[in-house]
């Protein structure tokens, strides 16, 4: 598949073709009914018997049932046709993407994929000092939407000329047949519903043909790339086209608003009189925004627009889109390497304030220090081997919201969390990795009301930072083994020190309190740095009371051994941490 023949295809003759089939499928389905009502009815109530009404009524079964076979035979063809439209207009729309932001970015796109800019700073045309990071961007999207039309052209010619010998041999008139060929097209519309086992999903993936994934991929990426249980490869490829139809959703349904509404509709008494249009309309624009900006942020985080281009095209490690949609307040997974393939995988939970927009930005690089700590806490005859996750699969509880207060949205984000990781446990390739299960903050919680579900949680270790609490009274409850919980809780951290909620009225209180706090109890149960609780703790820097709540993962530098010792856990050396005193 070339630019040109992609660019210019006539997708719409394809639903002209499918059309054509429907209507030959609804006259032959009429034909059918007329033969059963003048030829089978009436035969039914002639009472004739004997020999030749044997024969006859045997020809007569035999022609109907290959009526039957016929008819669904042509609905096949009219369901393989709105396939193909389906696969070709997404890639199509693509690539259109694609050039148009060449055009955008003055760059210049050759028949054959190249691309070429005005390098002169002094021109009218010159692309700009980035040009070369863009034109690298967008020969790689240019190239994805030709290898999507390449899979979309191949699947859709094997259907097709399946269902052509079919009709040209006359085995699609066998019942046998045409109910393997009904139940392999079925089959690709069965997609298990979210929360199925992911050892099933995985089971029902597996049984797919390499086609019939790339099918999966391309006409539902939003349930492909959200299914616990589905390969990161094709999760991360469902992902990426998902998010940018979800960003055209958002510009399409803010376009859909119309103009801002007058913000006064005159005055009373002297005083201007708010127009409540503009109060609605401004609140969704406000929320589709919101969303709207999160989408972005990820997609330039893809794109490799922020930190250097990390994540982008070219990243190494590459990043993952394991998850995107836009429930709640917005759902954003993503993966620094492969977790199908890496020996020890880490897996973050964020807490208080965490948004899609920040997976996008700041957070994806925490994830990012990571992954690098694991790698050089390798031992001295691994060859280092790690993805690192971060996982905003909830509705994380925002500052302007009493959410934080309850453990409401821990309790549903813990189930979630909890087959996400079973996902990874079945998809993984080899023997099973080296799982670390870590919790920040509010997420900390999560991570504990995750690990009570029935079987615990697919994970080896588990490490609490900046922990408010994780529901349980002992590290033991927690499933992995007392001696696999680790705690990192800096001294000046207020969310680690806050009291419980018999010590004081409200969540914000404790900030008035003694920073020294030395009870046991913590504001979601035991304090997991106490003794009473049992885990290991590992020392970190005690920060101030204003940032050491965010320096548990090396931001600029800080949070003394705390970074280190989280990779040390990570790649497997929990045993080699520095160790901090129980409070």
């Amino acid at each position: 598949m070339d630019i040109k023949t992609l660019h210019d295809a006539d997708v719409i003759g394809i639903t002209t073709a499918k059309n054509a089939f429907d209507t030959l499928a609804t006259a032959f389905g009429q034909h059918k009914d007329n033969w059963q009502s003048e030829v089978i009815n009436r035969l039914n109530r002639s009472q004739w018997t004997g020999t030749a009404a044997g024969h006859a009524q045997a020809r007569i079964q035999l022609l109907e049932n290959e009526l039957k076979a016929a008819q669904q035979e042509i609905g096949l063809v009219s369901k393989a046709l709105q396939d193909a439209y389906d696969g070709f207009a997404a890639a199509q729309s693509h690539l259109i993407s694609a050039l148009d932001d060449a055009k955008t970015h003055k760059l210049t796109v050759a028949a054959d994929g190249g691309i070429t800019w005005d390098k002169d700073p002094n021109s009218a045309n010159f692309a700009g000092t980035d040009a070369e990071n863009q034109a690298k961007q967008i020969q790689a999207r240019i190239t994805a939407a030709l290898n999507e039309a390449d899979h979309a052209d191949q699947t859709i010619n094997a259907r097709l000329a399946h269902l052509a010998t079919n009709a040209s041999s006359g085995t699609g008139l066998d019942s046998a047949t045409v109910k393997a060929d009904t139940d392999a097209a079925n089959a690709l519309q069965q997609i298990p519903a979210a929360g199925t086992d992911p050892n099933s999903v995985k089971a029902w993936w597996n049984g797919l043909t390499d086609a019939q994934q790339q099918r999966m991929i391309l006409n539902h990426p939003d349930q492909v790339g959200n299914l616990d249980g589905i390969p990161a490869a094709a999760r991360n490829q469902a992902n990426r086209t998902n998010l940018k139809n979800l960003i055209q959703d958002r510009k399409r349904q803010i376009a859909d608003l119309g103009p801002e509404p007058n913000l006064y509709l005159g005055s009373i008494k002297g005083e201007p009189a708010t127009n409540p249009e503009h109060e609605k309309w401004k609140a969704k624009r406000d929320a589709l925004q919101e969303k709207l900006d999160g989408f972005q942020s990820i997609q330039d985080r893809l794109d490799g627009k922020k930190d250097g281009g990390a994540g982008g095209p070219n990243s190494d490690p590459p990043l993952l889109l394991l998850g995107i949609g836009d429930q709640g307040q917005g759902r954003a997974i993503v993966s620094w390497g492969d977790p199908d393939k890496a020996r020890n995988v880490s897996s973050l939970v964020p807490g208080l304030n965490s948004t899609m927009a920040g997976v996008g930005g700041g957070d994806a690089m925490t994830a990012k220090r990571i992954y690098d700590s694991a790698v050089s806490s390798a031992g001295p005859n691994e060859t280092p081997s790690v993805a690192s996750v971060f996982w905003l699969g909830y509705d994380a509880p925002q500052l302007d919201g009493p959410s934080v207060l309850t453990e409401d949205r821990a309790v549903a984000g813990g189930a979630d969390y909890n087959k996400f990781l079973a996902g990874l446990r079945a998809t993984h390739e080899g023997a099973p990795a080296h799982v670390t299960a870590q919790g920040h903050s509010y997420g900390s919680l999560l991570v504990g009301q995750a690990t009570q579900h029935p079987g615990g949680l697919a994970a080896d270790d588990i490490v609490l930072v900046g922990s408010p609490g994780t529901g349980v009274d002992k590290a033991s409850q927690l499933g992995v083994g007392a001696d696999h919980v680790y705690v990192g809780a800096a001294e000046n951290d207020p969310v680690a020190n806050a009291p419980s909620p018999g010590m004081v009225g409200g969540w914000g209180a404790f900030l008035y309190e003694e920073m020294n706090h030395t009870g046991k109890q913590s504001w979601f149960g035991a304090d997991p740095a106490s003794g009473d609780f049992g885990g290991q703790r590992f020392s970190v820097a005690d920060g101030t009371i204003t940032d050491s709540h965010d320096n548990y993962f090396g931001k600029n530098g800080a949070g003394g051994d705390s970074l280190p010792n989280i990779g040390k856990i990570v790649s497997g050396h929990g045993n080699t941490i520095t160790r901090q005193d129980p409070r």
